[in-house]
């Protein structure tokens, strides 16, 4: 049977206090509707997703969520227009979904982004079924009433339960999994005679119930928890970072502070993997075998390959990392870094767009800025790859065996042919050939005896002269 999922997300998050759309508030870096479409099987007829507030900013991460290949199956887009409850929400879908034909409907919620994927398929897989939870204090949670065999009966709102309801434990989890003819039918016949004046999805779900047997399954709390508030979404972050981080140790992973270490749920890492205090790791981010990486360092849709140290404190963006290269401490590697095998990038280093190959090494404090660097070759400190004039970028490659004397400007575009010697404190603006000795300096000047002449020149002025 061929089941749609309908997620809703088109609420304002009042209690956010944002203008950020709540369902893109983030959890360890993905936004929270990205949990729940991640979550959906591949193998799923479509997904509707319900908008109104702040459509424009949400449909622009779906797209680019699509165009990175993260959605697991196709979704389209419903304005639910003035928000009139969530029974209105899935009314508005009814269109849509004729068109898809589902069996059955999978309906989730935007702004709860720890379900599980096994949850969530074995919801989209059931006949009729609604997902619950057992609270020690209910609070304003509706309470679920089932008949003696467990089988749904109604879904009562707190504000209107009796004292005997309220004794209820389990309360419902907002996730349901319902025929669509059965659902259809119901949400035709919805009604706003509340004092919401709000149709209700819990009204419908009820009515499909008096049709068929509805299944009530009790869930873990953390994987049904909304993100209401940013007290909310911390809550969620805390859960969600002890469960990727007991993932990950139990594949032979160290975390030295696991309190202050954040990993994605988009990473991977490989075994024998070490993580010093302090470190963030977001986004489609691969770290290889045995890395180190270093207190402080922040690294975002990045690849580093087996054995890469990565001393404290550096930002790696969108960059490669060969096998048994060392970064940092305080390096910075920008969008369109790829590094090869055994490169050396220290200190207050910043690369963009830069190709380093095999054991290349720029050890302090440069700049090099859309540039290919040769095997072997050997940046001094200080060198700056000069790529910008103001209005275009240039390219500057340097060759093999290079040797670039500290203090140099490389004035792109510009050629350094294999195994050139850059003597310090050049600026270089001319292509230099192989095996040439390129050198710009003002000669320098020595006149024996001046520093004391030029002493006393000065202690004879007076403060107006």
């Amino acid at each position: 049977m061929s089941t749609v999922a309908v997620i809703l997300a088109a609420g304002l998050g009042t209690r956010m206090k944002s203008r950020l759309p709540k369902v893109l508030h983030p959890i360890l870096g993905d936004p929270s509707l990205l949990w729940v479409l991640r979550a959906l099987p591949a193998g799923l007829g479509g997904a509707v997703l319900v908008l109104h507030h702040g459509i424009e900013q949400v449909v622009a991460a779906v797209e680019s969520w699509r165009q990175a290949g993260l959605l697991p199956c196709p979704v389209s887009i419903v304005d639910q227009g003035e928000p009139l409850g969530t029974g209105h929400a899935l009314q508005v879908c009814i269109p849509e979904l004729d068109s898809l034909g589902p069996a059955r409907v999978a309906i989730l919620c935007g702004d709860v982004p720890l379900t599980s994927a096994a949850t969530v398929g074995h919801l989209c897989q059931s006949e009729a079924l609604l997902l619950a939870m057992d609270l020690p204090s209910p609070g304003a949670y509706g309470r679920v009433l089932q008949h003696p065999d467990g089988r749904l009966a109604e879904l009562v709102e707190a504000k209107d339960a009796t004292a005997e309801q309220l004794a209820v434990r389990r309360v419902n989890g907002g996730a349901y999994a319902l025929p669509w003819p059965a659902l259809r039918r119901a949400l035709l016949g919805l009604t706003n005679d509340n004092t919401q004046r709000e149709y209700y999805l819990t009204d419908a779900v009820v009515a499909v119930g008096r049709e068929i047997p509805v299944t009530v399954e009790v869930c873990d709390p953390e994987e049904l928890a909304g993100m209401n508030s940013r007290q909310d979404q911390a809550t969620l972050q805390a859960a969600a970072q002890r469960r990727i981080q007991l993932h990950w140790m139990t594949e032979g992973v160290s975390f030295l502070h696991p309190g202050s270490t954040l990993v994605g749920p988009r990473v991977i890492l490989e075994r024998d993997v070490l993580l010093e205090p302090g470190v963030r790791i977001e986004g489609s981010v691969h770290i290889g075998d045995g890395c180190r990486i270093g207190q402080g360092t922040l690294i975002t849709d990045s690849t580093l390959g087996e054995g890469v140290e990565v001393r404290p404190y550096c930002v790696i963006e969108r960059a490669q990392v060969g096998a048994g290269s060392k970064v940092g401490p305080f390096a910075r590697l920008r969008e369109g870094t790829d590094l090869a095998e055994g490169v050396h990038i220290g200190n207050f280093v910043e690369t963009k767009k830069a190709k380093l190959h095999r054991g290349a090494k720029a050890n302090h404090l440069a700049y090099l800025g859309d540039t290919e660097i040769g095997a072997g070759t050997n940046i001094g400190a200080g060198v700056i790859t000069c790529n910008y004039d103001g209005v275009n970028k240039h390219r500057t490659t340097i060759g093999q065996n290079v040797f670039v004397g500290s203090d140099t400007q490389l004035v792109a575009p510009v050629v350094i042919g294999d195994g050139a010697l850059i003597g310090a404190g050049s600026t270089i603006t001319a292509d230099v050939p192989a095996d040439a000795v390129a050198l710009s300096r003002t000669p320098q000047t020595v006149r024996e005896g001046g520093a004391s002449r030029l002493r006393s020149r000065q202690k004879n002025r007076t403060a107006l002269s």
